[in-house]
């Protein structure tokens, strides 16, 4: 793990980091056989509840190093740091870590916390208003890592120290909320979530061993377009923490555009397909494909069913508290072992799929927001 921290100069703001980077590890490492008896099963639960805690260790010296530094500002500061979350995600860890905002992200599909009502909105995540933004003086501007490319040159035209969270996965999550929890004088509320994901771990982490993996296509749908979606993206370390196999991994990217012919040759057993913004438009345009592209008969998994839309509230960009609810709705459509579970599954997929349709994200969109979410 890394974060990257700048020294500043010509300004009273000093720095700016990547909060947590993705796992190079397996999600499922440390699972056992919980079998045995009561000596043995207290024995294997501090022994997934290690695993937890190895999955959420900050090892790399320079980011701890980095966190001290901006630690240590925070509290010289003499009044309270102006905070500004851009993503709807950073803004609900805001709130539970009860940290005020000066400045919020606006979204046409995401619920804000009530937390934040009267605060100033500044745009959407993907592009804030960096007038807006400027106006507030912000001390810390809060972004998701998937952004940093397009968003670091903006925050640093305005001299504001900020970090990019890694939210491409669900243990990313909370190290990134460790960190800032530290920075911001809010270790007990962090520890409060900490606590809760090991407890989930702990129960989760042996929900489907001994059960054969299926091998998962991911597909992201845009407006017009869908690329593929690894191991490395949010709803791909979904899947992974489910023991599901992604067709696409070993990459280090997040995304990748391939041809149908390719993604057959992969021969998934499940086909999911997600929604990033305006899902009224991408479930529309999935379906269109899927029934005028005659290459996905040849695929398997529509053969046998097994192409499934998930709820684009769980399935986003980033990791939400969410991701229990988001397991419970992958586990039939990834291992259907009754007549009841495939009828869940589909279930699931219909009750997405009618979500989508009628989120009437577009009609709530501005067009300049749909140009940069179009680009």
């Amino acid at each position: 793990m890394m974060m990257k921290f700048r020294a500043g100069h010509k300004s009273k703001r000093l720095a700016g980091a990547v909060l947590s980077t993705a796992l190079a590890c397996s999600l499922l490492t440390g699972c056992v056989d919980q079998r045995g008896g009561a000596s043995e099963t207290e024995a294997a639960r501090k022994e997934t509840a290690q695993a937890a805690e190895t999955l959420l260790a900050i090892t790399d010296p320079r980011e701890k190093a980095a966190v001290e530094a901006a630690k240590a500002k925070v509290a010289a500061m003499e009044e309270e740091p102006r905070i500004i979350a851009t993503s709807p995600a950073a803004a609900d860890i805001c709130d539970r870590l009860k940290l005020d905002l000066v400045g919020i992200c606006s979204s046409t599909i995401s619920t804000l916390p009530d937390r934040y009502a009267d605060v100033e909105q500044v745009g959407t995540s993907m592009s804030p208003d960096m007038e807006i933004v400027a106006s507030l003086s912000p001390d810390w501007i809060l972004s998701p890592a998937s952004l940093q490319s397009d968003l670091q040159p903006k925050y640093e035209a305005i001299e504001t120290d900020w970090a990019f969270l890694n939210l491409r996965s669900v243990p990313g999550m909370y190290r990134s909320i460790q960190e800032l929890g530290e920075i911001f004088d809010r270790k007990e509320q962090a520890q409060e979530m900490v606590n809760e994901f090991t407890e989930f771990y702990e129960d989760y982490s042996t929900a489907n061993e001994g059960k054969e993996n299926p091998k998962v296509l991911i597909l992201m749908g845009l407006p017009g377009s869908y690329i593929i979606a690894t191991e490395n993206s949010y709803v791909g370390s979904l899947v992974e923490l489910a023991g599901g196999e992604n067709v696409y991994a070993g990459t280090e990217q997040e995304f990748l555009t391939v041809n149908t012919e390719d993604m057959q040759s992969k021969e998934p057993d499940v086909i999911l397909r997600a929604a990033h913004a305006l899902p009224d438009q991408v479930i529309e345009m999935f379906n269109e494909d899927f029934k005028t592209s005659g290459i996905w008969q040849h695929f398997t998994a529509v053969q046998e069913g097994r192409v499934y839309d998930l709820s684009y509230e769980l399935f986003g960009m980033s990791a939400t508290f969410r991701y229990p609810e988001a397991l419970e709705e992958l586990q039939p459509m990834l291992y259907p072992e009754s007549e009841e579970d495939e009828a869940k599954a589909k279930s699931n997929s219909e009750n997405a799929a009618r979500a989508a349709e009628e989120s009437e994200a577009s009609e709530k969109t501005n067009e300049e927001t749909l140009k940069e979410i179009t680009r």
